[in-house]
């Protein structure tokens, strides 16, 4: 039997069915915001859903209310970056929520693991899975990724939860697409998206897609910057100060030698950036010892490691995490930071930049200036989040030739932003409106601006 035009047109659609858990508001613990609210409600409704949400909104709140509801229906597994486990079980805690950690299943009915353990479990044993700090789908290579979308792809419940993504990275957005079941990132691309030149990696939207793309997006995720996207007042989230300033390096004859060049040429690329970083490593490491002086908790982040054990041993009472170390020491070591037990930490951002909460720190150093905004933007808000209570110093010790590197990353943070707020403002109405029970409007309008003209042999 052939569809009909409407039938085929709601096939087309491919808007997630609403398979989630009705639950009343006044079954909605009491402690969550009211926003936190809305958006836990709009997630368990729909079953499959990705929170957006900007760091300090309560993510972890949320997907533990989530959880505690999903229960009703089956075993709950959740996966976390490292460390991030414990600090999911003693939220949870706090609350009375009953969460366990699980280095392997041990059939709790609600458990917490890293990613790193995801082999150790059968994902026929869970109703309902959640993805923490979800935008680890991106960073992981195309194996996990593909394992992680496989593993869980009948699921009944799943909830992803991260910062608000890059605006412009369609990526984030088709992998998280593709884990939630709403299109593949394949059709996702094909559909509201076009090539722009040769690489597979330049898409552009659609220009008569624009408002279809970001209203199929808002029916199986929630984009929040702050509560005021949702109607309420930002009382009590409002950010501390942030101040962020360089400290430069000279960079000498001798520094050029090391380097192999005759002359300190501006930094451009990253083989240049790491040849410079290694060759001003000592004057690196002076800077950072005396930004580090004193009883304040300090962070430090590298990209090197002879430029961490360096720094490490440089900087008394420091401890490192490396990705040589045993995973037991690196949660150890992270968590004793957070808790008050080292004062200096010496990490990367692809060890420690997602999911920790390390409020109890407002100093922080970057051992060099970085070409992807996105690691240390997020590397900054480990510290900079809703919950700090001190103004935020960050100090970026760089050489003097690496001004064009920095120029770059003012322009990648001062374009996200704008695109960011765009974004948000487009999807909120949509949310606001889903929230409050409405069926948002599903096509856009169409508009024709040209008269049609029939060939003359069709009359």
């Amino acid at each position: 039997m052939s569809l009909g035009y409407q039938d085929w047109i709601e096939k087309r659609s491919a808007i997630p069915p609403r398979s989630g858990i009705i639950v009343p508001r006044t079954d909605i613990a009491p402690h969550l915001f009211e926003f936190q609210k809305d958006l836990t409600q709009l997630a368990l409704k729909k079953g499959r859903f990705a929170l957006f949400a900007d760091t300090g909104l309560g993510k972890t709140v949320m997907q533990v209310e989530w959880t505690r509801h999903v229960t009703k229906q089956g075993r709950v597994l959740i996966l976390t970056p490292l460390a991030v486990a414990q600090q999911t079980v003693a939220e949870a805690a706090r609350f009375g929520v009953t969460i366990a950690y699980m280095p392997e299943d041990d059939l709790s009915l609600a458990g917490v693991t890293n990613y790193d353990r995801l082999h150790r479990f059968d994902p026929a044993q869970f109703a309902g899975i959640v993805l923490d700090e979800s935008s680890i789908l991106k960073n992981m290579d195309g194996k996990t990724r593909n394992l992680l979308i496989e593993m869980f792809a009948e699921t009944p419940y799943k909830l992803c939860c991260s910062a608000t993504p890059a605006p412009n990275d369609f990526t984030e957005l088709g992998n998280h697409s593709e884990f939630l079941g709403a299109k593949t990132r394949v059709e996702m691309l094909s559909e509201y998206f076009v090539h722009d030149g040769g690489s597979t990696a330049d898409w552009r939207l659609k220009g008569h897609a624009v408002g279809a793309f970001w209203e199929w997006i808002a029916s199986w995720g929630a984009f929040v910057k702050k509560p005021s996207d949702l109607g309420y007042s930002d009382d009590g989230f409002n950010l501390p100060p942030l101040t962020v300033s360089t400290r430069l390096v000279e960079v000498d004859h001798e520094d050029a030698a090391k380097m192999g060049r005759l002359f300190a040429d501006n930094v451009r690329t990253l083989n240049e950036g790491r040849a410079t970083r290694r060759a001003t490593m000592e004057k690196r490491i002076a800077a950072a010892v005396e930004l580090t002086r004193g009883k304040e908790p300090a962070l430090v982040w590298c990209e090197l490691n002879d430029e961490a054990d360096a720094v490490t041993e440089a900087i008394k009472g420091a401890v490192q995490v490396a990705g040589s170390d045993d995973p037991d020491v690196k949660i150890e070591r992270l968590l004793g930071f957070a808790q008050g037990k080292y004062r200096v930490l010496v990490t990367k951002a692809k060890i420690a930049g997602a999911g920790l909460n390390l409020q109890r720190c407002s100093r922080m150093v970057f051992m060099g200036a970085s070409h992807s905004y996105e690691q240390m933007y997020q590397s900054i808000r480990r510290c900079w989040r809703f919950g700090q209570t001190k103004p935020v110093d960050v100090t970026i010790i760089m050489a003097e030739t690496e001004g064009e590197i920095l120029a770059n990353y003012r322009r990648k943070e001062a374009e996200a932003e704008k695109l960011s707020q765009e974004m948000t403002a487009r999807i909120s109405d949509y949310v606001r409106r889903d929230v409050a029970g409405m069926n948002p409007k599903r096509w856009n309008a169409y508009k024709p601006t040209k008269p049609i003209e029939v060939p003359k042999w069709l009359m």
